[in-house]
C-alpha cells in the first residue's frame, strides 16, 4: 500500500485538489493522510478545516501556523511556523510521497521538506505564469526546481518547466484537476444554494454576480476602492452581488472589512466561505464572475460564465474567451460590463471550451501517483545548462 501525504493550508488549494484527495482516499491501494495548516484553522477565514472533516478525509494532523499580521513579514513567519511545526510529523509518518498544489509559500516549504528528507514530491499546477509581480509567481517556479515530478494542466506549462531546466520525463500533462468538481458535484437549484449561503431576498429575484477579490501588494491602497466600484456598478445594473472572503495574503484586513461593510447592503450577500458543493452551484447559477480570483481564469469557462478580471492579478495567464481584463476605475468596470452584456459576447459563450481540460483529470492523477516510480528519480542530477 502506497502512503501519500497531501499538504493543504488554505481553502483555495484544498478546493483545487479535493477530487484527487477523495479518489485517493477511496482507492484500496492507497493510504491517504492530509496535513492541515494555515488559514484552514483560522475562524476569520472560515475555519475551513471543518469542510475537510465533513468530506471524511483522514488527517495526519493539523499545525497552527498562521500569523495574521497582515504584513509580508507575518506571511514569512507563517511559512517558518509550517516548516518547524510539520517536519517531525512528516518524518515520523515517512510517506512514500507528498503532494501539494499551487504557488503559495506553503508549497515551497513542502518541497523543501521533501528534498531534505528524501521524500518524493509531486507539485500540481506548476509551470503557470503571471506578470502581476506577485511573489507567488517566483515561488511557484522555485518550488518546481525542488520537486520530484510535475502534474501540469496544459502543454504551455510543460514547455515553461522545460525552459526552467526540468526534463520532460518529470512532467505529466493531465489537465486541471480543479475542473473535476464541475462533473462530480450534483446540481442544486438556485433556491437551495441561496438558502445554504443565507442569500438575501434580493438574490432570489435578480441575476447573481460572484465577487471574489484577493489582495495584491502593489494594489493594497486601491483594492478597497476597486471592490466598492465593482459593487456600485453591479448594483446599478440590477445584479445581486454574492461576495466571498479574500485570502490571507498581506493587505487582507482592510479589504475584508470593506467587503464585510458592502455586505450590509440589501443587494449584497457576504457569504465569506462556503462548501465546495455550494460554490460550484453558485457558479452554475451566476450570470457573472468579477474580481481577481483564479477561479475566473481556470474554472469559470467550465460553466460558460462571463468573467471580468479587475486589476493586475492574473494578468497574462492562459484563459478562455469568457474572460476580459480591466482596471479598477468605475468607468472601466462599467465598460467591461457593457462588453459582457452584448449579444455578441453572450453568443460566443455557447461554443466556449475550457483550455484547462474537461473535468476528468483526477483519475489520471491517481493512476500516475500509483504507477510512477518516483523513488528512483528523487535525485535531481540534471544539469540545466544541458537541458533539452
Amino acid at each position: 500500500m502506497k502512503r501519500i501525504l497531501g499538504l493543504t493550508s488554505i481553502r483555495s488549494d484544498y478546493d483545487l485538489m479535493s477530487v484527487v484527495y477523495r479518489a485517493l482516499h477511496e482507492d484500496p491501494d492507497v493510504e491517504l493522510r492530509l496535513l492541515v495548516s494555515g488559514a484552514h484553522l483560522s475562524p476569520q477565514f472560515g475555519r475551513t478545516i471543518d469542510l475537510i472533516m465533513a468530506d471524511g478525509l483522514p488527517l495526519l494532523g493539523d499545525v497552527e501556523t498562521l500569523i495574521n499580521g497582515d504584513t509580508q513579514s507575518s506571511r514569512l513567519k507563517t511559512a517558518a511556523n509550517l516548516l518547524s511545526g510539520s517536519i517531525d510529523l512528516i518524518r515520523a509518518y515517512a510517506p512514500d510521497m507528498m503532494i501539494f498544489a499551487g504557488d503559495r509559500e506553503d508549497v515551497l516549504v513542502a518541497a523543501t521538506i521533501g528534498a531534505f528528507l528524501n521524500i518524493p514530491t509531486v507539485h500540481f499546477f506548476g509551470g503557470d505564469h503571471t506578470t502581476d509581480g506577485h511573489v507567488d509567481n517566483p515561488v511557484r517556479h522555485a518550488t518546481s526546481k525542488l520537486v520530484t515530478a510535475h502534474f501540469v494542466s496544459i502543454d504551455e506549462h510543460r514547455h515553461r518547466l522545460m525552459h526552467l531546466g526540468e526534463p520532460e520525463h518529470r512532467i505529466s500533462v493531465i489537465g486541471s484537476v480543479a475542473l473535476d468538481k464541475f462533473v462530480s458535484e450534483p446540481l442544486l437549484n438556485k433556491a437551495a444554494v441561496l438558502q445554504e449561503m443565507k442569500g438575501k431576498p434580493h438574490a432570489a429575484t435578480n441575476p447573481l454576480a460572484v465577487l471574489i477579490f484577493h489582495p495584491l501588494d502593489q494594489e493594497r491602497a486601491v483594492a478597497p476602492d476597486y471592490a466598492r466600484n465593482a459593487v456600485d456598478a453591479l448594483i446599478a445594473r440590477g445584479y445581486h452581488v454574492m461576495v466571498g472572503a479574500p485570502n490571507s495574503d498581506p493587505g487582507n484586513s482592510e479589504l475584508f472589512n470593506t467587503l464585510l461593510k458592502l455586505g450590509q447592503r440589501e443587494q449584497v450577500t457576504f457569504y465569506g466561505n462556503t462548501s465546495r458543493a455550494c460554490f460550484v452551484n453558485l457558479m452554475r447559477h451566476a450570470a457573472l464572475m468579477i474580481g481577481n480570483s483564479s477561479a475566473g481564469i481556470l474554472e469559470a469557462a467550465s460553466v460558460r460564465l462571463p468573467v471580468i478580471n479587475i486589476g493586475e492579478r492574473q494578468r497574462s495567464r492562459t484563459c478562455g474567451k469568457n474572460v476580459i481584463f480591466c482596471g479598477g476605475d468605475k468607468k472601466e468596470i462599467e465598460a467591461a460590463l457593457d462588453t459582457v452584456g452584448t449579444a455578441e459576447f453572450q453568443a460566443s459563450l455557447s461554443a466556449l471550451v475550457n483550455p484547462y481540460g474537461d473535468g476528468r483529470s483526477a483519475l489520471k492523477a491517481v493512476a500516475l501517483l500509483k504507477s510512477l516510480d518516483l523513488a528512483s528519480t528523487i535525485k535531481k542530477t540534471e544539469d540545466p545548462l544541458h537541458a533539452s
